[in-house]
């Protein structure tokens, strides 16, 4: 399972030599390091730790200094897992993961935290219609009855309404790859990714194709 973990940079746009224009995502991979490989017959399962973004060692507890440098790695903000289901990895704690493990044209999953929206209402959280327009109405963004009538005379669980939206785990799948920077460390992807500017991007091998 190919996967490396990127901070989303802002949106631009790709020309080509037949002068289309593709919007892309700038993703930008700081340093991915292996901080500890999981297996089946330690753990019960396959998996490895990958560090990313550096922190200052004063912002790290002692429990978790004594983790990275067991592995020799620098302090990193972020440590995630990556599940590799019943495959087996080659890398070992110290390696690093690059950008060129993924290929210009490939098609990968984007996950992501999206923006979080604060409470909203049912129209805006739920895409309801919203009642007329006119002056006498008054009804105009109201989602309209809840409970089930007369009888059980609640609201049954479960029903769609106003409450938070946003700030949740969003996949984006078969999304292609436009262009990788090794050098630089970019990643391109085509149209836009999930979260803020600077928030914390998955980008892995997907799990589909386009049939």
């Amino acid at each position: 399972m190919k996967s490396i973990f990127t901070t989303k940079v802002g949106m631009t746009q790709v020309i080509d030599e037949d002068g289309v224009i593709t919007p892309v995502t700038v993703l930008k991979a700081d340093e991915n390091v292996v901080v500890q490989v999981k297996t089946t017959d330690v753990d019960g399962y396959n998996a490895i730790q990958v560090g990313t973004v550096d922190k200052k060692e004063k912002n790290v507890k002692k429990p978790i200094r004594g983790h990275y440098d067991k592995a020799g790695a620098s302090y990193k903000r972020y440590l995630k897992e990556i599940n590799l289901g019943e495959e087996v990895t080659e890398l070992k704690a110290g390696d690093k993961i690059t950008v060129d493990v993924f290929e210009e044209g490939e098609l990968v999953d984007v996950v992501a935290i999206s923006k979080g929206k604060g409470t909203q209402g049912a129209i805006k959280r739920w895409n309801y219609g919203r009642g007329p327009a006119s002056h006498g109405s008054k009804s105009h963004r109201v989602a309209g009855a809840r409970a089930a009538g007369s009888d059980p005379s609640r609201v049954f669980k479960g029903r769609k309404g106003s409450g938070k939206m946003g700030h949740e785990r969003v996949t984006i799948q078969n999304v292609k790859v436009v262009k990788v920077n090794a050098e630089d460390s970019y990643i391109l992807v085509k149209g836009g990714v999930p979260g803020p500017k600077g928030g914390l991007v998955e980008v892995k091998q997907a799990v589909k194709s386009l049939a």
